[in-house]
């Protein structure tokens, strides 16, 4: 069996490992300290069980799974966090977690998990999985041939008649990531957008043509437009993507012969204009910064504070970083420690007192993340306050 576990912190990742091991020593286990990693592991290995933290800098474990699960769709997911917060283990859930385990978690707990979904694996019918690989198998070889025949290249005699019949009409839509570097991550995000905003308005799919452009078949369900479709595709790709990109589409189209060139306009129009990434929204994390410091009290999730300034909480995500240098967990984080060390110059606030009007309503919580940002525990702070 192959396991990955995703965590920004190491001693967790190597933890879960070591007690992986321990009770499993066969099995493979792959690390991964943020979910930009563990897209690469599941791109190039087979993987059966993802342990996966929530709040990690950048794209949370939820937005992972939201990316992921679909292409992935035979991993059982184990959502784990420092917090139990009805919310997050809803979404998980919702999601298709498995289950959902809060930190510390136990080794014997964790055994246990395992041994349960290691059964469910080898209870799955060999049959029922030889036919899904089967069908995907010849789902790819379909899009892989249409692949060449959109950029002009031999097809030899492969038979395209299946999807003539499946897309009588149909329309292309190109997406094209305008950036120099790496663009792995951002090139996951387009496929599985673009894939599932096909599955949702019709039927399709869609195939890379190289590491910047991919492309789009999609037959609309009756009375859905097309215009409607790409407005979508555009608003999804400006909240989640961080490089500039254009969109182009085709007309209705149904003559198959016709693609080569199709795609050839495509790509020299180039279709709209280019999509920047929005800098115009580093006003949105100001206001965002402005709640935090007069809400830090409270229980603050990053989903809460995208929501008070209307963005997505994937994009509010990025931009907050690139606006404060700092992830969203972080930046709170800091904050309240900073309001802490005020609070505990006066010697007659208790501990507990102070923890919840810092956003602490579990004491030990509080002093196992105040000892960890600053090396003491609050009544060691305050003895050290009190001798200087």
């Amino acid at each position: 069996m192959n396991i990955l576990v995703v965590d920004d912190e190491k001693i967790i990742r190597e933890g879960v490992k070591r007690a992986i091991l321990a009770g499993y020593p066969a099995f493979r286990v792959f690390l991964a300290a943020s979910p930009e990693e563990a897209i690469e592991v599941l791109r190039s290995e087979h993987v059966d069980i993802v342990f996966t933290d929530i709040l990690m800098p950048g794209m949370t474990g939820l937005e992972l799974m939201r990316l992921a699960g679909r292409r992935h769709a035979h991993v059982k997911w184990i959502v784990i966090s420092a917090y139990s917060e009805f919310a997050y283990a809803q979404e998980a859930m919702r999601l298709g977690a498995r289950d959902y385990l809060i930190k510390p978690i136990g080794k014997e707990k964790l055994i246990g998990l395992i041994a349960a979904l290691d059964g469910e694996l080898q209870r799955d019918s060999r049959l029922t999985q030889e036919a899904q690989l089967l069908k995907s198998n010849l789902k790819y070889l379909r899009e892989a041939v249409f692949q060449r025949w959109a950029s002009g290249l031999d097809i030899g005699r492969f038979d395209m008649s299946a999807l003539t019949r499946e897309h009588p009409q149909y329309y292309l839509i190109m997406v094209r990531l305008e950036s120099e570097g790496r663009t792995h991550l951002e090139h996951f995000i387009v496929d599985n957008v673009l894939s599932e905003l096909i599955e949702r308005k019709g039927c399709g799919f869609v195939v890379s043509l190289d590491t910047h452009s991919l492309l789009g078949l999609v037959t609309l369900q009756e009375g859905a437009g097309f215009e409607t479709f790409a407005a979508e595709l555009r608003s999804h790709l400006h909240q989640y993507l961080k490089v500039p990109f254009q969109l182009a589409g085709s007309g209705l189209l149904s003559h198959f012969a016709g693609i080569p060139d199709e795609v050839k306009k495509l790509k020299q129009t180039g279709g709209s204009s280019p999509v920047t990434y929005d800098r115009g929204n580093e006003s949105a994390i100001d206001v965002a910064l402005q709640y935090i410091r007069t809400h830090y009290e409270e229980d603050l999730s990053l989903e809460k504070v995208a929501s008070v300034v209307y963005l997505n909480p994937v994009y509010f995500s990025q931009l907050f970083k690139l606006k404060t240098g700092q992830g969203f967990k972080e930046h709170i984080i800091q904050l309240r420690m900073e309001r802490a060390k005020e609070l505990l110059q006066d010697p007659y606030l208790k501990i507990a007192d102070i923890a919840e009007r810092v956003g602490y309503q579990d004491m030990r919580h509080f002093t196992q993340v105040f000892r960890k940002k600053l090396t003491l525990t609050p009544t060691e702070y305050r003895r050290r306050l009190e001798q200087s």
